[in-house]
């Protein structure tokens, strides 16, 4: 499934993550799901959100670099090597992964956030191998 993914470029330096997060409370805007990155002076908080845009918007207003990207939000069998399949055909068809982090567990399925190249070849592939 395509979902909008919220991008913010943060300052690796203390109380930049809370005041984001606090951004997005004042705007009663929930977290799904998130990954942050860092190097020695950046973070790139990566989330998904109950509403991007007012969050994308929220977040340009108070001075922070925020963006929406198109990501693909995956389910597969919490079995040994369920994402080393879905990874395969995308290799396979020269299809390349830019990004990928989980977004939840339960009992039966994982779930993973996926950044391909091509996103649209990537859909259709996976949902032709019946891996979405």
């Amino acid at each position: 499934m395509f979902v909008n993914q919220l991008s913010v470029f943060i300052e690796n330096r203390e109380g930049r993550l809370e005041k984001v997060l606090d951004i997005l409370k004042q705007n009663n805007i929930n977290i799904i799901s998130l990954s942050l990155a860092d190097s020695s002076d950046f973070g790139l908080l990566r989330m998904i959100v109950s509403n991007p845009e007012e969050g994308k918007n929220a977040l340009k207003e108070a001075g922070f670099s925020a963006m929406l990207t198109d990501i693909l939000v995956i389910k597969l069998d919490h079995v040994s090597g369920s994402l080393q399949g879905l990874v395969k055909i995308l290799s396979d068809n020269s299809v390349n992964v830019e990004y990928m982090y989980g977004l939840s567990i339960d009992g039966d399925n994982a779930t993973v956030v996926l950044k391909a190249s091509d996103l649209t070849t990537a859909a259709k592939l996976l949902k032709d191998e019946g891996a979405i």
